[in-house]
């Protein structure tokens, strides 16, 4: 097969321990998914979990041990973090009940949902789609795939942000409003996850504004770090 141009080369994330790399399908996001979070976004109660995406080469993919690169974006004055855990997805399916939830899954990482906070209010506003907001160029930063049998109580970890070595976000993974299995569930009644596939769970309460020459730091307990520098 011949094509015009060509094609780009397949996304890929590393997992520890492994030479082989995750090969990234989609990038599927949960907004407020912590009921804190939620609270200082101006919502609250447990509505129905809702998902935006994000284009695959909108990783930033930072291997363990390494400080990642996070382009300060066009068109914003107010650039924010969100920590979240990251769901990889080792085997798809359509209509996934939450007791299966797991079977599908491959492994964890920590990632990123950097959101130009400006643009995404003002398509609110209008009423308009505010992928602008969300699904720009390196918005997704992400750090290496833990696989499921190494990665502990995930449920129960502690999920934390640190900027220039200070606190700002930090809660507990068990705090998210709809769990693990029930945002597979949930998903995979809208489209049929693909292996490859990666899901940005929801941040915890805390997310603020980032400027040039930043360091971000993310953790999950049990899985790898996620460094980022702001440029």
């Amino acid at each position: 097969m011949s094509y015009l141009f060509t094609p780009p080369a397949t996304v890929s994330v590393p997992v520890l321990g492994l030479p082989a790399r995750f090969p990234v399908h989609r990038i599927y996001c949960v907004g407020r998914n912590y009921e804190e979070h939620a609270k200082e976004m101006g919502f609250t109660g447990r509505e129905p979990p809702f998902f935006f995406l994000k284009p695959a080469d909108a990783l930033i993919v930072v291997d363990e041990g390494q400080t990642g690169v996070q382009p300060y974006p066009t068109l914003t004055n107010n650039l924010h973090h969100e920590i979240e855990l990251v769901v990889a997805i080792g085997t798809g399916g359509k209509n996934i009940p939450a007791s299966e939830a797991f079977k599908h899954i491959y492994g964890y990482a920590v990632g990123l949902d950097m959101t130009r906070r400006d643009l995404q209010n003002e398509m609110k506003k209008q009423g308009r789609p505010w992928c602008i907001g969300k699904a720009f160029d390196h918005s997704a930063p992400i750090g290496a795939i833990t696989p499921l049998a190494q990665a502990g109580d995930i449920a129960n970890a502690e999920i934390s942000l640190q900027v220039n070595g200070a606190d700002r976000q930090r809660s507990h993974i068990s705090k998210l409003i709809w769990n693990i299995a029930e945002t597979i569930e949930h998903l995979s009644m809208a489209w049929e996850l693909q292996a490859g596939d990666l899901i940005y769970t929801g941040t915890p309460e805390g997310v603020a504004a980032v400027v040039a020459s930043d360091t971000l730091v993310g953790h999950v307990a049990g899985l790898g770090s996620l460094t980022v520098q702001v440029r």
